[in-house]
């Protein structure tokens, strides 16, 4: 029972971190929300928002350099469990922020948010310790 426990907390820990980061970047899209009004191409953004997560996943590494991932068997799951999980939190933020009327982003939608979140996790899946 313990060693579920102890999973649990891992996956939670990069979760965390993972979102953290997710929403500081949402938080300053949509600072710059009211400026940038012109809509970009979606390849454009997807390219744009893996950057931003490959940088996010750089600055975390600075931070947090070791996994909260201790077993390597649980951190290929985590590759891709974490950011469909954070992708459907930034879709929900976003249809919160659609049903009070605020400004959407489009990391406020599944796919952007997703190819951040990978990005993020790629970074830290290959070069945390």
């Amino acid at each position: 029972m313990e060693f579920i426990f102890e999973v649990i907390l891992q996956f939670f820990g990069e979760i965390l971190l993972q979102i953290f980061f997710e929403l500081l970047v949402e938080l300053g899209l949509h600072s710059l929300a009211d400026t940038v009004r012109k809509p970009r191409h979606p390849a454009l953004s997807t390219i744009g928002f893996i950057l931003l997560g490959a940088i996010a996943g750089g600055i975390s590494l600075w931070i947090f350099p070791t996994s909260a991932i201790r077993n390597p068997n649980f951190r290929i799951p985590n590759l891709f469990i974490t950011p469909i999980l954070i992708g459907g939190v930034m879709m929900l933020i976003g249809k919160l922020r659609d049903k009070r009327g605020q400004n959407l982003v489009k990391l406020d939608r599944f796919g952007y948010a997703f190819a951040f979140a990978f990005t993020m996790s790629l970074i830290r899946f290959i070069w945390a310790v």
